[in-house]
């Protein structure tokens, strides 16, 4: 398998449409970011939860996944499954998030997520972040929208572990999910790594991408 290097990464965005959305889809990729870089400056941003215990939840696990990074987080109070009808104000709060953010990546839900609320931002992201590499996120959930993804981060045990044992802890008010398990956050891990011959791995999918050879 070819791998491509993303370089030096300084700043990254992450957006999510729920508290834990962007723990489940990047929350591997953002312990290995923090572990290798020598500086990294994380802007976050979520559309719902804002003023509940989900947004407490949210500041404390991004925290503990960002431990040594520089976090800016923001969590509007956008309604939970409504976010169609939020669209203009979704896309005039990302426009703001985008003046104050130039990441070399950007993390966001992927677009054929069934979830209208993961869908909405997937949509509207590449509309602000139009020089960006973006890489959409996947969402263990009941719907079954798993994607075929594209690109592919290996893991090591100990950060896929640690993943899921944040999940766990710093998201109690999901736990009555069936489907908001360790062993199930694990499992598709495992298998992603299976694709990539890595013993774990977290997948994206990425629309578009600039690909250079010959030191040009």
């Amino acid at each position: 398998m070819i791998a491509l290097g993303a370089g030096d990464v300084r700043e990254i965005a992450v957006l999510g449409a729920h508290c834990d959305d962007i723990a489940i889809g990047a929350g591997g990729t953002l312990l290995s970011l923090v572990k290798s870089a020598v500086t990294l400056r994380v802007h976050a941003l979520v559309l719902s939860g804002d003023g509940t215990e989900r947004a407490v939840e949210e500041a404390a696990a991004l925290r503990e996944f960002c431990q040594g990074a520089e976090l800016d987080l923001e969590v509007l109070d956008v309604p939970d499954g409504h976010a169609p009808a939020h669209w203009d104000r979704i896309k005039q709060r990302l426009g703001a998030f985008r003046r104050r953010a130039d990441p070399d990546l950007v993390f966001a839900p992927q677009r054929e997520d069934a979830h209208q609320d993961h869908r909405l931002l997937a949509e509207l992201v590449p509309t602000e972040f139009r020089d960006h590499l973006i890489l959409g996120y996947e969402i263990l959930k009941w719907e079954s929208d798993l994607p075929r993804p594209s690109l592919f981060h290996p893991l090591t045990a100990d950060i896929a572990e640690g993943k899921a044992r944040l999940l766990a802890r710093h998201y109690p008010s999901q736990h009555h999910h069936d489907w908001y398990d360790e062993r199930a956050f694990l499992g598709l891990a495992k298998v992603r790594g299976v694709q990539c011959h890595a013993e774990y791995a977290e997948a994206f999918v990425v629309d578009k991408a600039v690909f250079t050879v010959g030191g040009r």
